[in-house]
């Protein structure tokens, strides 16, 4: 008997990427996904501002300011930059998968989470079911759509395009595990260098919390997750349903608790 696919998965490490985008151009050059951030965002040079149907790798442009110009004849204050390049999670656990009532979402021979094109009926079910916002719309084909990690390539023994593309290796392409591990020597790396707020996100740790269970798609971070837009503590919204409605439920019976004993006592 032949074992199966390895569990695939990237690790993008920002203290890596220079920002040059060659990442989100090979996306969508393989993809044929149409063109996008002509508008002027006013947001330094994140021209592509988010993630989006027709954007599935964005490279966000973080500048940072180490203190204020307290005044004209002082000199500048210090700027930086931090870079990621952000993409879907593929989490071990989907909410979008869960929430689609279609079958559209699917989890592949690579652990890899994709949509079915030719199954999705637009209902938007999976947007508001990811908690890091990777789903989206298409105003053009009324479909949901995201990254499908290159399927296609992956089945010819290819690795993704953004991958393929990137000249700093800051996104590296292989067996969860291995990348895991990668991960954890690149932070040990890192703090030895001084850096101490280097992390991993998207493991048991964080990221990956929450129900969620990790992520086949983490990061190697130099700051806290709300500084490159990811949330510290995603959970899946589904999740928060029953209690939600356990404690509406408890608040509507203590109500009327209290609305028989007040009649009583008048």
């Amino acid at each position: 008997m032949t074992p199966g696919p390895k569990r695939l998965g990237f690790l993008t490490d920002a203290t890596l990427c220079i920002g040059c985008k060659a990442c989100e151009v090979a996306c969508k050059q393989w993809n044929q996904l149409p063109m996008d951030g002509l508008e002027l965002t006013a947001n330094s040079y994140d021209n592509t501002k988010d993630l989006g149907a027709s954007t599935w790798r964005h490279v966000a442009f973080v500048e940072r300011f180490d203190g204020a110009r307290p005044s004209f004849d002082q000199p500048p204050f210090q700027s930086g930059w931090l870079m990621l390049s952000d993409v879907c999670k593929h989490c071990v656990r989907a909410g979008c998968m869960e929430a689609c009532p279609t079958g559209a979402i699917i989890r592949t021979e690579f652990d890899t989470v994709v949509i079915q094109q030719d199954v999705c009926n637009g209902c938007g079910y999976c947007v508001p079911a990811c908690p890091f916002g990777v789903p989206d719309l298409s105003m053009f084909d009324g479909k949901a759509h995201k990254c499908t990690l290159c399927y296609d390539r992956l089945t010819d023994g290819l690795e993704p395009a953004c991958a393929k593309s990137c000249p700093t290796d800051s996104i590296q392409f292989g067996e969860v595990p291995r990348l895991m591990e990668r991960a954890r020597n690149r932070i040990e790396e890192l703090r030895r260098l001084g850096v101490s707020g280097a992390r991993i996100y998207g493991d048991d740790e964080l990221g990956g919390t929450g129900g969620i269970g990790g992520l086949n798609a983490f990061f190697v971070l130099t700051d806290e997750p709300e500084v490159y837009n990811l949330p510290a503590n995603p959970k899946l919204p589904q999740d928060e349903t029953l209690p939600g409605l356990l404690s509406t439920l408890g608040a509507a019976v203590l109500l009327g608790v209290g609305l028989i004993f007040s009649f009583r006592k008048r």
